[in-house]
């Protein structure tokens, strides 16, 4: 498929919801005293019914290349525009971790409003235009036409102005800092049911952490945006094409070799290190697409511990995927993919006969697009925002909550959040104090981040 070429002739929308779906227990819609168990599909269809509503690209994005390219280079500047309150975690093993929350006063908010938990894409942070889409109207209040919820957005190690403190990032299926988010989440607001959202490979690590976790899992639920799913078998597929190659799997290499870049000082700190081992080869990639920055660094330095160091690529992208574990999701999960995606070429539509787990394949959006023509004259919107937000408001109070078999939450000796019954090491604690951020302020220091790299790579050269 060229670039420009257009392959909504008939626009179609897939679902698939499982055989036997797991009934939950709802608050009747004209009783909310009253409570019922009705299914996950039934419960869509009645109050997600934008789901179903058929899915038109504006024209002017007409296939999943130009709406890809539109969500990573439009300007969204003037939309949705958030402060967030920024805290920092650091964690047992010496990282850190940035919970991005919103609203940034939310002192107004009972103690019990619901929580949107949200995870990022590959390098990006609470700044970016698809994750505001979606988390702008849900925390506005109600008397404005939103959800009046609080969100928090979690961003991963040395992303989005979270200092990197230890030799350590994260890779697709790294689960113990969105773990250990959810446990400092948990223990300061006890009584919120938390709501998982996540986009591209931040929805894969939000989808194995719900699979890993099982009935202990402290999201009460979870939608993912684009999943990559299958990573060898898209890994594969994305460079077998030149625009895959050489639009989307170099850009994203390239995005991940300048985090490593940013923070190389940091990385080298142990010479001993894995990741300070394979720094030099890392450092000499030259526009790596993202298998080949994977092979070089991800496979061999993702963690310390097994099943790192992978003799393959192949091997870490098996390890990483999720659509081997989508069985073992124990809570309300939702899936949205869209068919002419670049990034995410296969995308199987086999929930593995598990009753939670219900999934949509539009006909179009590409990767994180979804834009059709807005209903103002601001141009466009997406699509997936409506959908997200019935989701979200089924879930944080429509859904009557259930027992939890979390693990208890305790402070350690060394003021650390723990859990009872983990001897793995996991545990965090505040450092420093709340900052307040604007969305704009990470867009701006993303930029002067662009800078420093042009900058070190000039003198180097000279």
């Amino acid at each position: 498929m060229g670039l420009f070429t257009t392959r909504y002739a008939q626009n179609t929308t897939r679902f698939h919801f499982p055989e036997n779906p797991i009934d939950l227990l709802v608050k009747a819609q004209l009783d909310p005293s009253a409570s019922e168990r009705v299914s996950l599909p039934s419960l869509l269809h009645a109050r997600c019914s934008s789901l179903f509503a058929e899915y038109r690209p504006v024209w002017w994005l007409n296939n999943g290349h130009v709406q890809t390219i539109y969500n990573v280079m439009g300007d969204f500047s003037k939309k949705d525009r958030m402060w967030y309150r920024r805290t920092l975690l650091r964690l047992l093993d010496g990282g850190t971790i940035g919970l991005d929350f919103a609203p940034s006063d939310s002192t107004h908010l009972a103690e019990d409003t619901p929580i949107i938990v949200v995870q990022h894409g590959l390098t990006g942070g609470s700044h970016e235009a698809y994750l505001r889409a979606i988390l702008r109207p849900a925390c506005t209040s109600i008397e404005e036409g939103g959800l009046g919820y609080r969100a928090v957005v979690v961003t991963f190690r040395g992303c989005a102005g979270v200092p990197l403190t230890s030799p350590k990032l994260y890779t697709a299926g790294h689960t113990d800092d969105l773990r250990q988010a959810l446990i400092y989440i948990s223990h300061k607001y006890p009584n919120a049911p938390l709501l998982g959202l996540g986009f591209s490979l931040g929805a894969n690590v939000m989808t194995r952490y719900v699979a890993e976790e099982g009935h202990r899992s402290r999201l009460s639920s979870a939608c993912v945006l684009s999943c990559p799913w299958n990573m060898e078998q898209n890994g594969h597929s994305l460079v077998s094409t030149f625009l895959g190659k050489n639009i989307w799997a170099r850009g994203m290499g390239t995005n991940l070799l300048k985090i490593v870049k940013l923070h190389q000082e940091t990385l080298r700190t142990d010479a001993e290190h894995p990741i300070a081992q394979v720094l030099p080869s890392t450092l000499a990639l030259r526009y790596p697409t993202l298998p080949e920055f994977d092979s070089t660094f991800t496979k061999n330095a993702g963690d310390v511990a097994h099943p790192f160091p992978f003799s393959t690529v192949d091997e870490y992208y098996r390890w990483a995927s999720t659509d081997h574990v989508i069985e073992d999701i124990r809570v309300p999960f939702l899936a949205i993919n869209a068919e002419d995606d670049p990034v995410v070429t296969i995308c199987p539509m086999d929930g593995k006969g598990n009753p939670y787990v219900a999934m949509v394949l539009t006909k179009a959006g590409g990767h994180l697009g979804w834009f059709k023509a807005g209903s103002t004259s601001e141009g466009t919107e997406r699509w997936t925002t409506k959908p997200a937000l019935e989701w979200f408001k089924l879930m944080g109070e429509g859904v009557v909550r259930e027992s939890s078999e979390a693990a208890r939450i305790f402070v350690d000796e060394n003021g650390f959040l723990r859990e009872e019954g983990r001897e793995n090491g996991l545990g965090c604690k505040e450092v420093g104090d709340e900052v307040p951020i604007d969305y704009f302020d990470l867009l701006l220091a993303a930029t002067l981040f662009e800078i420093v790299l042009i900058a070190r790579h000039k003198s180097q050269r000279a």
